[in-house]
């Protein structure tokens, strides 16, 4: 079973851990604040995002030229 507890009273969550120790209850502490600044950065890498060079996969509409040059298209008149 698993049971979530949030408070923002050290007090109260020290006695809780005491608690659970002396019943012998895994503990797993996770921060809210730091997750939510760790994912706020994650978020602001990923939109601001720029690459070091061009792309090494080249152009890819030159691409699917290329690879669609023996077919013909119903819709395309070449």
């Amino acid at each position: 079973m698993e049971l979530i507890l949030k408070s923002s009273n050290e007090q109260s969550v020290a006695k809780i851990v005491a608690l659970a120790k002396k019943l012998n209850v895994i503990i797993e502490k996770k921060d809210d604040r730091t997750g939510r600044i760790e994912k706020k950065g994650l978020k602001n890498s990923i939109i601001n995002f720029k690459a070091p060079g061009p792309s090494s996969f080249g152009d890819a509409a030159t691409w699917e030229s290329a690879q669609r040059e023996d077919r013909k298209l119903p819709f395309l008149n070449k």
